[in-house]
Formats: C-alpha cells, sequence, structure tokens
C-alpha cells in the first residue's frame, strides 16, 4: 500500500493541476485530499456535480469535507435529466450522466489552468481496479473525453483505497459507498425528479434509523430494501419503524429482500464496459 501511495504521488506530482470529480465517496475523497496534498488548493481543485440524482446529505458531506481538508472546491450543476436518453434509463444512462459531467468540467480545467498558468488542467475520476469489473458505461465516456484515472493507474483496489485512507486519517475510509440515485431504478423505468426524491427521501428516512449502507429500489408504488446481511436480523426486529419510514417517502409497498445489499445488482447480465489499466 505505502509503494502504491507513493506512486499515486509521483503521478500527480507530474500534473501541471488537477481537477477531481468530488462525490464524497471513499474513492473520489481519497483522490482529492492526495491531489491537494501534493499540488496545493492552486493546482488542485474538487468539483462536486450537483442534479437531483445526488443525494442532498452527500452534497452535505462534500462541503463539509472540503472545509475540514481545506481543498480548493467549487460546485457545477449539471442537467442529465434534459437529456432523453439519460432519462429514458436505458442501459447507457451511465455513458449520458458523465458525458454531461465532462461538460461541466472542462471548463473548469481550463480555467484553472489559466489561473495557475500552467496550462489545461487534468480531469480525474476516483475509479479504482475493481470498478473495472462491473458494467460502468460511464467510465468509457468519460475516458473518451480525456479523463483520467490515477487509481487504475497506480492499481489501487477498493481495499487498498480504504486502506490508504485509514493510514491517512481520512474518515472517509469506511464511508458506505453510494451510487447515484438514478442507480435505484431499474432500466427501462424512466428517471424523473419525482421518482429521484422518492428514492432519496425514503432512504435518508432509514438512515435517520440508523441502518446507514443501504439501497431502496424502486419499482412504482413499491420499494425493495436492501441491507447488510448482518442487518437483515434488526430490520426485522424494527419492521414497524422500517416500514413507516419508507412509507413515508411514498412507497405503499415495502419489501426487505434477503439476499442483501449488492452493488450494482441491478446490471444484471449487462455487458461489461470499463477502461484498461
Amino acid at each position: 500500500m505505502d509503494d502504491k501511495l507513493l506512486r499515486l504521488r509521483e503521478w500527480l506530482g507530474h500534473l501541471e493541476a488537477v481537477v477531481v470529480a468530488f462525490s464524497g465517496g471513499a474513492d473520489s475523497a481519497f483522490l482529492a485530499w492526495v491531489a491537494n496534498d501534493v499540488l496545493g488548493p492552486e493546482r488542485s481543485l474538487a468539483v462536486t456535480a450537483v442534479s437531483p440524482s445526488l443525494a442532498r446529505s452527500e452534497l452535505a458531506d462534500c462541503r463539509c469535507l472540503a472545509a475540514e481538508w481545506g481543498l480548493g472546491y467549487r460546485e457545477a450543476e449539471t442537467h442529465e435529466l434534459s437529456r432523453d436518453s439519460y432519462a429514458a434509463n436505458g442501459r447507457d444512462r451511465c455513458w449520458h450522466c458523465k458525458d454531461e459531467l465532462m461538460r461541466a468540467l472542462l471548463p473548469l480545467a481550463a480555467e484553472l489552468g489559466e489561473v495557475s498558468g500552467r496550462g489545461p488542467a487534468a480531469v480525474v475520476l476516483g475509479v479504482n481496479v475493481d470498478d473495472l469489473s462491473d458494467y460502468r458505461p460511464g467510465q468509457a465516456a468519460a475516458k473518451a473525453a480525456g479523463a483520467r484515472f490515477p487509481l487504475v493507474e497506480t492499481g489501487f483496489t477498493k481495499a487498498l483505497v480504504r486502506e490508504a485512507s485509514r493510514s491517512l486519517g481520512l474518515r472517509t475510509w469506511d464511508k458506505p459507498a453510494a451510487a447515484c440515485l438514478a442507480s435505484r431504478l431499474p432500466y427501462g423505468t424512466p428517471v424523473t425528479v419525482g421518482t429521484l426524491g422518492a428514492v432519496a427521501r425514503a432512504e435518508e428516512a432509514l438512515k435517520a434509523l440508523g441502518f446507514l449502507a443501504l439501497r431502496v429500489r424502486h419499482y412504482g408504488d413499491l420499494a425493495r430494501v436492501e441491507l447488510p446481511l448482518a442487518e437483515i436480523g434488526r430490520a426485522v426486529e424494527h419492521r414497524e419503524q422500517l416500514v413507516s419510514a419508507v412509507k413515508s417517502a411514498g412507497y405503499r409497498y415495502v419489501t426487505l429482500d434477503l439476499e442483501g445489499l449488492r452493488s450494482g445488482n441491478l446490471n444484471g447480465t449487462a455487458q461489461k464496459v470499463g477502461v484498461a489499466p
């Protein structure tokens, strides 16, 4: 891990300036912290894309982390919902999302380059090696637009990101994964502000009950709740509170998935799309 952290520092140190896509998750937070530590806030900018697909609690945490760590920080509104191809929620939804993200980040990279006098900044995303095995068309879109993936290029798996983050004292080392809210909708279910809002309200209500790692999968008026297997017993024990919390978000039916929490399980057998190391 120490060797890989040194490689990452050297990799970043060769850049003139960098814009980090900053969602506040373990990967992007680790990358933003290291970039800031190597380049400083004058040459490193963490940017959070703000849209209805980002949970308000995640946006609040991004702001807190930026303040705690002294990051150069900006927020950029993205408008993926205005794209019919995104809203239709086909299997290429993530491609349109990352393309929209890059359209927001590239002007900021050019601006940072002008301010620093060092040329356009590189745009980097917190993709790790493990992400390459999942269906992630967004990675291809970002790469096509010029993004770099330093965690992949320096060999960081998710476990190594967490280990390195813990060694650096970053509180995000054990933060549960929190994909965008649109990932809770099965392919073919239109993405709307209303459906994203329902998912967000249900998940926030469950977090208030102490369930921190979770997904609420949206199936019309039915919500399928995924929790870590170790939490299912507690969920059943507190069934009435859990049902009430989810129904308060507007769902009529509440189910508990006995297979537990599985990130990306709605991808099914979709063709795997990633980026080469």
